[in-house]
């Protein structure tokens, strides 16, 4: 199948996991994560009508960006781990930052984004399973409190919700449990009705489990291999 033929299917899919839940199919994004696949996959998706694009490395999106200024209206997120000293590039390259664990991290992107006159909007990534080996943020850590009570002095960063990388199993149902968990905590930073921190945005579910998110109330959903096929290497 096409790119185009694989994203008509998961609107289709998306559609109907919206509608089991009693949802508008049209809140929840279709983001495409084209990390390691070239510029001319991209751009057939963009044709698809995607125009939320999903990358994780600074250095691979900046080899890519010059044949992609084309496409005036996509929006580049940021989705995998980032290091401070990468921040700054970060912040000059894409719209938005959804991987922050950390408020070294949000400080170094309100620097770069000040450096650049712009507005980054970012989410926090929650590590929801507690895995040693996964970035973000952990529910009950304190950095999560300092994050959210620094935002207001972030005057160049814009917190718009949630992020979060459930522990892969095969049955796509395993993650529902950590699905609830992060909209719950999502539902608890909300009703604080802290300065500057949106919760607006519910970004979990990839290629194998997104209809589950989208069940628990998913806003975002990441989507590359179903989309693209199997994953390029870097």
């Amino acid at each position: 199948m096409s790119i185009a033929e694989n994203i008509a299917q998961i609107r289709e899919r998306i559609g109907s996991a919206a509608h089991r839940a009693g949802r508008d199919p049209e809140t929840v994004t279709l983001m495409a994560v084209s990390k390691t696949f070239p510029a001319e996959a991209i751009r057939d998706a963009y044709d698809a009508g995607i125009r939320v694009f999903g990358e994780n490395r600074v250095q691979e999106f900046a080899g890519k960006a010059e044949n992609l200024r084309g496409l005036t209206d996509a929006r580049w997120h940021m989705i995998g781990h980032l290091q401070t000293n990468k921040a700054a590039k970060a912040a000059e390259l894409f719209q938005a930052i959804d991987s922050v664990d950390s408020l070294k991290l949000a400080e170094k992107l309100n620097d770069g984004a000040r450096s650049h006159s712009k507005k980054l909007a970012v989410l926090i990534e929650i590590n929801v399973g507690g895995e040693t080996a996964k970035s973000g943020v952990l529910a009950s850590s304190p950095e999560l409190e300092n994050i959210l009570t620094s935002a207001a002095r972030l005057e160049f960063l814009e917190i718009r919700g949630l992020m979060t990388i459930p522990p892969y199993m095969e049955d796509p149902q395993s993650a529902r449990p950590h699905f609830r968990k992060l909209r719950k905590l999502r539902d608890e930073i909300a009703a604080r009705n802290l300065p500057a921190v949106s919760m607006a945005t519910l970004s979990m579910g990839m290629s194998h489990d997104f209809e589950v998110a989208i069940e628990e109330g998913s806003t975002c959903v990441r989507v590359g291999t179903a989309i693209f096929g199997a994953r390029a290497k870097p």
